[in-house]
């Protein structure tokens, strides 16, 4: 019999792509592939009062509309009796509702429940009255709920296990904007219910052992896979290199790149500084939204003294060819990545680092921090700096940029090293977890199959 296994779909409905939407949907279609039954548990602003079809239709419409219409004296209500009388009601898909535009974000999935805005409600109760919502269980209870994130709720019946990807809001509390008390008393709140807590690298689970006390028996380390689509991945060379020239006007090989988030973590302000500092005639390309305190970030770049940023064919680019590009197709995006002599990615600090690993898997050499998880996932096969260190930086992208014999080297080297972190790899590390906590899975499953993700920008923009 197949285990039936859930989890939520609190970052599956953000609109832009996340590190943590990235793992929860890679989960998804493990799981599909080691033969569980997987269901998802959404959030969206429907009611379980609505008839079969209006609640499918209603699930894929633009929830902006739907909360345009909801009184914030029921909002109010609903808050405050977060836990009570709840309803899990079904999502049927059955083809009613044309959903390609949303297929590529979807996870695997064999059932999707919904329980009226649920996320938003259990966050504003814990605020509150400082408590996880008690869900019922959707039809009979799952045997485990795999919570892809730190989230104020737990079925009923089942046995329930938490992801921490990371403590960053403790670990550098300038960088976030999370209510720090809050997320702290949360924290400690999962750890003392779970059944067991599970994170994505060795320095996440000793940040949680150490910062919050926790039992190392039960917090375990599955890392995470990295895996790209082979029709994008092993896509032809000269047909990336054409897309790159005509979409973005640039040289295969001619230019630097990173991708993420422009936050004050990803310390895209200090990359800035010393890629204008080592003096490289290439471009530097920065894909990524500009998130929370980009303007500090990109402040280098703006001084008025400076005056270095100008329109160019709709691209904002600098008189040292430093291009802002706020969206890039996935599909582009991993010709991209392809294309690029090398890949920066000095983070402050990282739970995982998935574009680290992401770019090494397809070949491009990669500079990344020495701090964090990001030396375990990477391993020997990137150069590795101080993050806080401007100088180190500047003699790393020098390197890069001039030994043609280093970027050999690291790009065969990233790709074994990127296969330590194989789909397959995944599912043993999930496998012998689920085991521990009395969850089982029949050899020989049909696997899932594994859709092209639709991204705005990146495949981990974290």
């Amino acid at each position: 019999m197949r285990p039936r296994i859930l989890i939520d779909g609190f970052n599956l409905a953000l609109e832009q792509g996340t590190g943590v939407s990235t793992y929860a949907r890679n989960l998804s279609y493990r799981l599909g592939t080691m033969g569980a039954e997987v269901e998802v548990l959404y959030g969206r602003p429907v009611s379980p009062k609505l008839k079969p079809l209006l609640r499918e239709v209603t699930f894929f419409d633009d929830p902006s509309q739907r909360m345009m219409n909801i009184r914030p004296a029921r909002q109010l209500r609903q808050m405050l009796l977060a836990g009570f009388n709840e309803k899990v009601v079904e999502v049927p898909v059955t083809g009613n509702v044309v959903t390609d535009t949303f297929s590529a974000r979807m996870p695997h999935f064999d059932r999707l429940w919904n329980v009226e805005d649920v996320f938003t409600r259990s966050h504003n109760n814990f605020k509150i009255f400082k408590r996880v919502i008690p869900l019922p269980s959707p039809a009979n209870s799952p045997e485990l709920v795999h919570w892809t994130y730190p989230l104020p709720l737990r079925i009923q019946g089942a046995k329930n296990i938490y992801c921490f990807h990371d403590l960053v809001p403790l670990r550098l509390p300038f960088t976030t904007l999370d209510h720090k008390r809050r997320y702290y008393r949360l924290c400690m709140t999962l750890l003392a219910q779970a059944d067991h807590i599970v994170t994505v690298s060795e320095a996440s689970r000793r940040d949680i052992i150490n910062l919050l006390g926790a039992d190392p028996e039960k917090v375990t380390n599955t890392y995470q896979s990295v895996e790209l689509p082979p029709k994008l991945a092993d896509k032809p060379e000269d047909m990336a290199r054409d897309e790159v020239a005509g979409s973005f006007g640039l040289d295969w090989k001619g230019y630097f790149m990173f991708f993420g988030a422009i936050e004050p973590k990803k310390n895209v302000g200090r990359m800035i500084e010393a890629f204008l500092a080592s003096g490289s005639d290439l471009p530097l390309v920065i894909v990524g939204k500009q998130a929370w305190k980009s303007d500090q970030e990109l402040k280098v770049l703006f001084d008025d003294h400076i005056k270095y940023i100008s329109q160019e064919n709709g691209r904002l680019v600098t008189r040292r060819k430093i291009v802002l590009l706020d969206y890039a197709p996935f599909r582009l995006l991993v010709s991209l990545i392809r294309g690029a002599r090398a890949v920066l990615f000095p983070s402050l600090y990282e739970g995982f680092g998935l574009p680290a690993l992401e770019a090494m898997s397809l070949g491009t050499p990669v500079l990344t921090s020495d701090t964090s998880s990001l030396p375990e996932v990477v391993g020997d096969a990137a150069v590795k700096v101080n993050p806080y260190d401007i100088r180190a930086m500047v003699e790393g992208i020098r390197a890069l940029d001039a030994d043609a014999d280093l970027r050999g080297r690291l790009s065969l080297e990233g790709r074994r090293q990127a296969g330590f972190f194989s789909a397959e790899a995944y599912e043993r590390r999930l496998s012998e977890l689920y085991a521990r906590l009395g969850v089982r899975f029949e050899p020989g499953a049909p696997p899932a199959p594994f859709s092209e993700p639709v991204l705005d920008s990146a495949p981990a923009l974290r």
